[in-house]
């Protein structure tokens, strides 16, 4: 199963809307970057604003686009970043291995994804850098043990360097994403009633041929 760059395959089934966060200097636009492009710029250039990508998987018959909005982690933009999280389906919740502090402010992060998008949006912990080895300050059982506590659906490390589970990361939510589709497809058909705050409502699929992404807003680690 292979990702490709939207630009390459415009024929998809299912759209989703996943926003990557975390603080500065995570390497969240070089992970996006290497899954999506498979590239790594060793430049870093913080982003302003955000960056809007897209990237098309297959999962058993269908093609699923996602939609990456890739934003700024500097407090300033804060009050930015917040308006991105209406209607995502996902939060991808990045931290860097090499930084404690990265990985102790992934609390805030996970309190504004809960307070900012729809009850019923998923969350994802990434630890990053994981090439940065002799230079951890974040076990993997640590951050493991605060996913599970925390109840988050996916944790793993990644490398936009090398490309350690770059792509498996984004394959991994849109497996979970799926996986909701279907079970909302499926009470559904059953008749059951929904409610605002319902496992799974409309809001995480957004109709393929009304998807325009905004033009990006700068290049970004």
């Amino acid at each position: 199963m292979e990702g490709e760059n939207d630009e390459e395959s415009n024929q998809y089934d299912l759209t989703f809307k996943i926003i990557i966060i975390g603080d500065p200097g995570v390497g969240k636009s070089c992970l996006t970057g290497r899954a999506v492009k498979d590239r790594f710029d060793e430049k870093y250039a913080p982003t302003i604003g955000f960056e809007f990508l897209t990237y098309t998987i297959k999962i058993e018959d269908k093609v699923i686009k996602l939609q990456i909005w890739d934003t700024c982690g500097q407090e300033m933009y804060r009050s930015l970043i917040s308006n991105f999280y209406r209607n995502a389906s996902l939060a991808m919740i990045v931290y860097s291995i090499d930084s404690r502090e990265s990985f102790i402010h992934v609390n805030t992060w996970l309190k504004e994804v809960k307070l900012q998008s729809h009850p019923d949006c998923k969350i994802i912990l990434i630890g990053n850098k994981s090439d940065l080895e002799s230079d951890r300050h974040v076990s993997t059982d640590e951050a493991r043990k605060y996913q599970e506590e925390n109840q988050l659906l996916y944790f793993s490390e990644t490398s936009a360097k090398t490309g350690l589970n770059a792509k498996e990361a984004f394959t991994a939510a849109a497996r979970i994403l799926f996986k909701e589709h279907l079970n909302y497809k499926t009470r559904a058909k059953n008749n059951l009633s929904f409610s605002d705050n319902s496992s799974y409502t409309s809001y995480n699929t957004v109709p393929a041929k009304l998807v325009k992404g905004p033009k990006r807003s700068g290049n970004c680690c």
